[in-house]
């Protein structure tokens, strides 16, 4: 018994915290969960919608974290339309950040009858403060089957110095039964600090689903 407590004081400092090398898969048994850990991605806030003209964060993207990523989870909307995003410059007040970015996809009809890989000039921006396609040009239907899933990578919103740019992978079943995956990449053609994003359908509500922001170091 002296010997096992030596041991565990020799993993313990003089103020009483742990040592790094004081846990380790074969020094600890019966964990299901561990509050808290240091993995290098902070879950900072979550919405639900339901019936929602449109999602906004409009706090907690700052300078503490170099990226932020956007989790989709069963984005169902409420009229067959693509789901969009635009940035802010002014905590929410208006979102028209300047953007260029470029698109493309893969998608297989559930049927087997059509399958391509192409780019899609009809999602692309061209220096323009309108709203981001991430469903390619293909809407995304109103059927029980219909609903998107993915995520939207923004690095370095905070930055005065530096554009700012984002990477999209969107899963999607459309109107047709054709899933797609589709490819964002972009960057808001500005050097203010962009502190806000907006979600919302091209047309109608966003019936459900869930949207999760990380904050990345």
């Amino acid at each position: 018994m002296g010997a096992i407590t030596r041991s565990i004081a020799n993993h313990i400092t003089t103020s009483g915290v742990f040592t790094a090398d004081a846990i380790t898969n074969a020094s600890v048994t019966g964990i299901t969960t561990l509050a808290n850990a240091e993995d290098g991605i902070t879950l900072i806030s979550s919405q639900t919608a339901s019936a929602s003209a449109s999602i906004s964060f409009t706090t907690g993207i700052d300078s503490t974290y170099k990226a932020y990523k956007f989790v989709f989870s069963s984005i169902h909307p409420s009229a067959q339309a693509d789901f969009t995003f635009n940035m802010s410059t002014d905590g929410g007040s208006n979102y028209n950040v300047t953007k260029t970015s470029t698109v493309f996809r893969a998608y297989h009809l559930s049927d087997g009858s059509a399958t391509s890989l192409d780019y899609d000039p009809g999602a692309d921006l061209e220096q323009s403060t309108g709203e981001q396609i991430t469903t390619s040009s293909s809407d995304l239907g109103t059927g029980n089957i219909d609903s998107l899933s993915g995520t939207l990578c923004l690095f370095n919103p905070s930055s005065t110095t530096y554009v700012k740019h984002y990477i999209s992978n969107i899963n999607y079943i459309d109107y047709e039964d054709i899933t797609l995956n589709c490819f964002i990449s972009g960057y808001c053609n500005t050097t203010s600090a962009v502190n806000a994003i907006r979600f919302k359908m091209s047309s109608g509500n966003l019936d459900a689903g869930t949207i999760y922001m990380y904050g990345i170091k």
